[in-house]
């Protein structure tokens, strides 16, 4: 956005001929601090679609979450610093469980069982009933958990419901090497501390 490329805190994702990358990287990088080679030709834009598709499901999904404990009656800062603080406010799934679950296809040595997160969205579904606050993601989210635990899955990692995207996508998403320990250090949910 303008604000990223006014202060220089900004995701670029070049795809193309790698030696002409190379050769013009220096100019990215004087409105970007994160520039990244993604591949061919397309490939950024590739990248940049599904950056901001995921990141408008976030949006939706927060909307949700807050909107939810906020007509539940929890003060609007306290129910954000709560998410903020928490592991999704660090994308803990983002930095440690697709490195360490998906890329590895290891789903059987679970930090959060799968039965424990379906037990979590139907609490919260039921609450938005009761609170008559509408939630298609969580809705959506809760019956892709009940199809998990229908194939027997719900001992395993709850990050196992990537696999039912996978299996309709018709691709897996795999890179073993990644380190998750790496990976995770990449946002504190702990702002007071230097």
């Amino acid at each position: 956005g303008k604000t990223g490329a006014a202060t220089r805190n900004l995701a670029v994702m070049v795809g193309g001929d790698k030696a002409i990358f190379d050769r013009i990287k220096p100019m990215l990088d004087a409105f970007g601090d994160k520039v990244f080679y993604a591949g061919d030709i397309g490939a950024g834009a590739v990248c940049k679609l599904v950056h901001n598709m995921i990141s408008h499901g976030i949006r939706q999904a927060i909307a949700e979450g807050l909107t939810l404990g906020v007509k539940a009656g929890v003060d609007a800062e306290t129910v954000w610093e709560c998410v903020r603080r928490g592991s999704n406010g660090r994308m803990r799934y983002l930095h440690e469980s697709i490195p360490r679950n998906i890329f590895n296809d290891d789903f059987d040595s679970p930090s959060f069982m799968l039965a424990l997160a379906r037990k979590d969205i139907s609490l919260a579904t039921e609450l938005g009933r009761e609170f008559n606050v509408p939630m298609p993601i969580a809705n959506l989210a809760e019956q892709i958990a009940i199809d998990c635990l229908n194939r027997g899955w719900g001992e395993k990692d709850s990050s196992v419901t990537f696999k039912i995207q996978e299996m309709a996508a018709g691709v897996e998403v795999r890179k073993p090497g990644v380190d998750p320990l790496k990976a995770g250090k990449f946002i504190t949910t702990n702002p007071d501390v230097e």
